[in-house]
């Protein structure tokens, strides 16, 4: 084992001991009664089959035969979760093969990040994901299931569905994926055409036609952004069947996957072991591993930090940063590439991902997946041989070495995330897709406190020349904290042209931003009274990626006579139901802390 990895894992162990052994001493408690709709009255029971057939209702009032609990973020709207309207029924008939039943517990809500990019609704986005769980609990609470299948696919969805399932540890759950929508017009050319447009050098007309191009039927975007990454993670930590996560939607293949988690999710009935079991330390430092080696979303860095305190877990972005410089680049996706993910699934996917971290003692093996014990179980391949879905020996070895690489000729030899700590705050960035003379820019800055803002001076034609953009009142209690990807396109474009651009910001990027080295998630946030209220146009910023550090180059006692100017946020408090979430902005925690309302384990009313 990497001694750097080992040494991660146990501190977090360590700073994690408190809260840990009071999560598993409330799952342990949770799970003395195996059979949980035993303990319901006849009225209570009688009102959950109500619905259900003969056949179910009599298997269901035997305290013998599981009866499993779906949550599902079905709707029409995502491609990547259209293909779920048939998975219901597919997973019931599977079941009653067995004996077994299940009931859809509850639908939770599941915006798209692509449709709401530099709309108000985006400032619902983040927020979406702690509602989500607390959705995924709401369903699962009428306590009648032995265990849970998770339908979810995108940006805050799987994380929602994560921190719901953690809370319900003592059940069984195994997360079901649609798969990816066959690959349209290339990720570069769209990207090609969004710069184009942004100099207006093609009309509207052109670019809508690329779109639906590229976004054009059902099943996940193709590019790796933070949906892809979600089913990467789940994988890492051993939530899905192997290999199965890039398996195209609506695919023979791809039901017959689904039919096989209900299968798996009947053995981890039987032999009582549920998420808990599953999910630890070591399984969290899996899952930072496998963002890292291939070049992940930056909203992990939130994310991952929110789902590990619904397991009592304590992460930080120094562990994503030590994590990261020992981790090898290993594949090239959009936007780190030109290959998506059905290119990446055919290079071998994440079975040769997981051969090569194994190899050289990355990620830990001693851990127990959906599949068995052990994560050399996922270096498999997913194949129909006459109707019959085996599980073959999955490629080790690339099949194609400009989409995955190996560890010996990585394409980076560190991660493709990077922590950057200076007197400005903490921040991260994404590296795995800037160019060497990128990382590293000293400019001046030039500040706005909306996206809409710099787009304007954009338009002016008042940004070409070298400057760092400072987009602040971004955070999560400012507005939620947006994605800001509508930057890209305009920024891309003028640092095409020569000009040596970058952006400091406490909002996020999409996780199919790249190209820019963008400083995110900086913490502490303007609303917060942090040193990016204070910076104004023309003061120089050094943005030094390679050593990990950001600095605003201002003597301290000009700073100290500088006064913060207040900026009316109120415009970003009602309207698209922002309103509804204003309680969330008021007690939201920061960034570093996951963007969340939960607290950890055992600190829930401190």
């Amino acid at each position: 084992m990497n001694k750097i990895i080992k040494d991660v894992t146990n501190r977090i162990i360590k700073r994690s001991q408190k809260s840990r052994n009071i999560y598993l001493t409330r799952i342990n408690e949770a799970k003395k009664n195996s059979v949980n709709r035993a303990v319901l009255d006849c009225a209570n029971l009688a009102h959950a089959i109500a619905p259900m057939t003969n056949e179910e209702k009599a298997f269901l009032s035997d305290m013998k035969s599981f009866n499993m609990g779906i949550v599902t973020a079905y709707n029409d709207m995502l491609s990547a979760h259209e293909p779920y309207h048939a998975y219901p029924d597919i997973l019931k008939k599977e079941l009653l093969k067995y004996s077994s039943t299940a009931q859809v517990a509850g639908g939770v809500p599941a915006m798209c990040d692509g449709v709401t990019q530099g709309q108000e609704g985006m400032e619902l986005s983040l927020f979406s994901r702690d509602n989500i769980a607390m959705g995924t609990a709401i369903g699962l609470s009428h306590n009648t299931y032995d265990g849970a299948f998770y339908l979810g696919i995108c940006d805050k969805i799987v994380p929602g569905l994560l921190i719901g399932a953690l809370s319900f540890g003592h059940l069984p759950a195994i997360f079901v994926p649609s798969g990816p929508m066959p690959s349209g017009v290339s990720n570069k050319e769209k990207a090609k055409v969004r710069e184009e447009f942004a100099q207006k050098k093609v009309d509207e007309k052109v670019l809508f036609e690329v779109e639906k191009a590229s976004y054009h039927s059902c099943g996940t975007c193709t590019f790796f952004g933070t949906a892809n990454s979600n089913q990467m993670l789940l994988e890492m930590m051993g939530l899905q069947l192997p290999n199965g996560s890039f398996v195209n939607a609506n695919t023979p293949l791809r039901y017959a996957l689904t039919r096989k988690s209900a299968q798996r999710l009947i053995d981890l009935c039987d032999k009582k072991i549920s998420i808990s079991d599953i999910v630890n330390e070591k399984s969290f430092v899996n899952a930072i591993v496998g963002l890292m080696a291939t070049g992940g979303s930056t909203n992990h860095t939130i994310h991952l930090i929110a789902m590990a305190k619904a397991a009592g877990i304590v992460l930080t972005w120094e562990d994503f940063d030590d994590i990261s410089k020992v981790t090898p680049l290993l594949c090239k996706m959009y936007p780190n590439g030109s290959a998506d993910v059905n290119h990446f699934r055919d290079a071998g996917g994440m079975s040769v991902v997981i051969a090569q971290l194994l190899k050289i003692g990355l990620v830990h093996n001693d851990v127990q997946t959906v599949v068995g014990y052990g994560l050399d179980d996922f270096i498999k391949e997913p194949v129909l041989q006459n109707n019959e879905l085996l599980f073959n020996i999955g490629a080790s070895i690339s099949k194609n070495d400009e989409v995955i690489s190996d560890t010996k000729n990585p394409f980076s030899p560190e991660g493709g995330l990077k922590l950057l700590v200076g007197d400005i705050g903490k921040s991260v960035i994404k590296t795995s897709a800037l160019k060497d003379e990128q990382l590293y820019i000293k400019a001046p800055a030039l500040v706005f406190n909306s996206q809409e803002d710099l787009q304007k001076e954009f338009i002016l034609g008042n940004l070409e020349k070298d400057f760092i953009a400072v987009v602040r009142y971004q955070g999560p209690k400012a507005n939620g904290m947006p994605e800001l990807h509508k930057l890209m396109p305009p920024l891309g474009a003028l640092q095409d042209k020569g000009f040596k651009v970058a952006i400091v910001t406490d909002g996020r990027m999409s996780g199919a931003s790249g190209k820019v080295a963008s400083a995110i998630h900086l913490y502490p946030e303007a609303v917060d009274g942090g040193l990016i209220c204070k910076i104004e146009n023309g003061d120089m910023i050094e943005m030094d990626i390679r050593n990990g550090t950001i600095k605003l180059l201002v003597d301290d006692q000009t700073l100290k006579n500088r006064e913060i100017k207040k900026i009316d946020l109120e415009k970003n408090r009602h309207g698209f139901g922002r309103e509804l979430f204003s309680t969330i902005r008021e007690n939201v925690s920061t960034s570093e802390t996951g963007a969340t309302i939960f607290k950890l384990v055992g600190e829930e009313n401190s």
